[in-house]
């Protein structure tokens, strides 16, 4: 008869892993890989190549568990290793452009809006829908809680480039929620 040994604690889970164990790998797996893919989703638009960027994150985790010093989070350490996998995806398979100029359109005055009742979902296709170096930064900022140094070093961009792309996207948002609004305005009056 075989016995699955059950892992109760963080420290247990890894300590397995440390020892190639299939069965903590895969419960660390199954307890993460939910989380691990949201976040990938938020910088790969195509969820099969997503999936394959959270499995080789999570083959980075594993290879790299030997280095976790136990000094803060191990979820952050993780997390931390998948959005780096995700960036070196986005590198590879397209130009993150993180341009600096930018027409002048965005920083005329935006209409005022009011808070409009959207879902979450209707919010990440706008995030979605940014050009890739807005969505990036404003993901790893927003969403991540990356300082803009911390950016600036995942990206080798300047910190001022990540403040401009931080603040690009959000005046684009901004201006996207105005004409949703707008549109809502339109259908319901």
């Amino acid at each position: 008869m075989f016995i699955r040994k059950t892992f109760t604690t963080e420290s247990a889970i890894i300590q397995g892993c440390l020892k190639g164990n299939r069965n903590a790998q895969k419960h660390l797996y199954d307890q993460y890989s939910g989380k691990f893919l949201i976040i990938c989703r938020r910088y790969i638009k195509d969820h099969d190549l997503a999936e394959d960027v959270m499995i080789e994150g999570f083959m980075k985790i594993f290879e790299k568990l030997d280095q976790y010093e136990a000094k803060g989070s191990f979820e952050g350490w993780m997390k931390r290793i998948i959005v780096t996998q995700s960036l070196l995806t986005l590198r590879k398979n397209q130009k993150l452009s993180m341009e600096v100029n930018l027409d002048h359109e965005l920083e005329k005055s935006l209409p005022q809006y009011e808070f409009v009742d959207m879902e979450a979902n209707e919010l990440l296709e706008m995030i979605h829908a940014l050009p890739l170096g807005y969505q990036t930064v404003f993901n790893l900022y927003a969403i991540e809680g990356y300082s803009h140094a911390e950016i600036s070093d995942l990206l080798g961009i300047s910190e001022n480039t990540s403040k401009s792309q931080l603040s690009r996207a959000r005046a684009m948002l901004k201006q996207k929620i105005a004409q949703l609004q707008l549109k809502e305005r339109r259908i319901n009056g």
